[in-house]
């Protein structure tokens, strides 16, 4: 799930202390070392899902070989989702998970477990720590699933399983990871990276080595 890093749209509450042209590179970062993570996964069907549709040019110049493009016009976060994987589902795809652009704070093994999980349960769903979640995953196109739930806040975690509950839907619960939208997101994010416990992220971790000896993770 992605759209263009553009200043003043993207991130926003990142600033202050970042300045929106650092927010907008910040997720451009973030969003790269997504695909290159998504692009080395073994036996999957990569795709970006991108809102609003007309940006779709924008990522057809950096879709990594093999990647699908679903432009995807939608009214919400759950219209988007909805969309994305009712289209994956649609193609033959026998499952299909949704992912966030905000970097890969979690394993290759993460989305092994939620493929697998998916053979016994009818939803998967990777939380973050803010209350909203990293990954959905779905064999099934589940509209209803995405109705009525609070996007951007810290209810959507738990909402979504309590839908999902009514429905009368199997939930899996992945292992948490952590989203980067505040301030104190990015100073874990840059203390993980810091101190080993997070791998990957080369794109991002070049950005933020460069001005690390700041006392904001980027020069501001």
């Amino acid at each position: 799930m992605a759209k263009v890093p553009r200043a003043g749209t993207t991130k926003t509450r990142l600033c202050p202390p970042l300045t929106p042209e650092q927010a907008a590179d910040l997720y451009g970062a973030l969003l790269e070392d997504t695909l290159d993570f998504v692009a080395g996964l073994p036996g999957i069907q990569p795709a970006i899902a991108v809102t609003p549709p007309e940006d779709a040019a924008y990522f057809r110049n950096r879709a990594l070989d093999g990647m699908r493009l679903y432009p995807v016009e939608a009214g919400d976060v759950g219209e988007a989702l909805d969309r994305s994987l009712t289209t994956a589902l649609a193609e033959g795809h026998p499952k299909a998970l949704a992912i966030h652009s905000d970097g890969p704070t979690f394993s290759p093994k993460v989305i092994a477990e939620a493929i697998e999980a998916l053979e016994a349960r009818d939803v998967v769903i990777g939380p973050c720590d803010d209350g909203g979640y990293y990954l959905i995953g779905l064999k099934r196109a589940c509209e209803p699933l995405f109705r009525g739930i609070e996007w951007s806040t810290s209810r959507v975690t738990g909402q979504t399983l309590e839908r999902a509950a009514g429905l009368g839907l199997g939930t899996y619960l992945l292992p948490g990871a952590m989203d980067v939208d505040t301030a104190e997101d990015l100073a874990r994010l840059t203390a993980k990276l810091r101190d080993g416990s997070l791998d990957g992220l080369r794109r991002t971790r070049a950005l933020l080595d460069g001005n690390l000896h700041d006392p904001s993770p980027l020069r501001s």
